[in-house]
């Protein structure tokens, strides 16, 4: 396997925004990597989005986002009130709420959602992370649910058990809305990690699919 990396030495420090349907999405799919992301770099810049949320579980997300290091009062977080379920009715909405925040932070990666998810929600946003982000490398997270629709991901990040255990640990003690549902096992989401841990040789990992890299000599 060949690792892809980011400059450490780079004047900047790396940018990273999570697009995400609903309000554990990021979470549950890459939040193992974001912890892993802030050894390697510290002064990492998070920002969030989120697109569906009423008041309460939009509190969860910011309280959440907060224990990964995304400051919400200084708009590191934004969760959107976008109707649950139905974003492929108000698809011109969802991406003008999406281009609205572009300006202002261009980032190095952008992780989102896997664009052949059977989630409609999920596949929008996909879609609108291609659209707005052509020039950006964007990885594509997995959620595990009903659909069962996990694909063949190229790309893993390696996790120790405490990326893992935080990580568990902050979905379930700031999601306590979504205990109820069937979907939000955190049994199944440890399986998860477990597997693509086999798959790339680490104790654990969180894996995404890849669709375009540009290979190029160092600048």
């Amino acid at each position: 396997m060949i690792p892809l990396l980011f400059d450490r030495e780079r004047a900047a420090p790396l940018r990273v925004l999570c697009l995400g349907a609903h309000c554990d999405d990021i979470e549950i799919g890459c939040g193992g990597s974001l912890l892993r992301l802030r050894e390697w770099y510290p002064e990492v810049e998070i920002r969030w989005i989120v697109l569906t949320g009423d008041e309460r579980r939009a509190a969860e997300t910011r309280a959440s986002a907060k224990r990964f290091g995304v400051e919400p009062s200084d708009g590191g977080v934004v969760v959107e009130a976008f109707r649950d379920g139905f974003l492929p009715y108000e698809g011109a909405a969802v991406k003008d709420a999406v281009l609205r925040r572009r300006g202002d932070f261009s980032p190095d990666l952008v992780l989102t959602h896997y664009r052949n998810d059977r989630h409609q929600d999920h596949r929008v946003v996909s879609e609108i992370a291609w659209n707005l982000y052509r020039d950006h490398l964007v990885l594509e997270f997995e959620i595990p649910k009903w659909d069962g629709d996990l694909g063949v991901p190229n790309l893993f990040v390696p996790l120790e058990a405490s990326h893992v255990e935080k990580k568990l640990a902050i979905v379930r003690e700031e999601y306590a809305t979504q205990h109820e549902k069937q979907a939000f096992d955190l049994d199944a989401f440890r399986g998860l990690m477990s597997l693509r841990g086999v798959e790339c040789r680490a104790p654990w990992a969180e894996a995404f699919h890849a669709r375009k890299l540009l290979l190029s000599a160092s600048r």
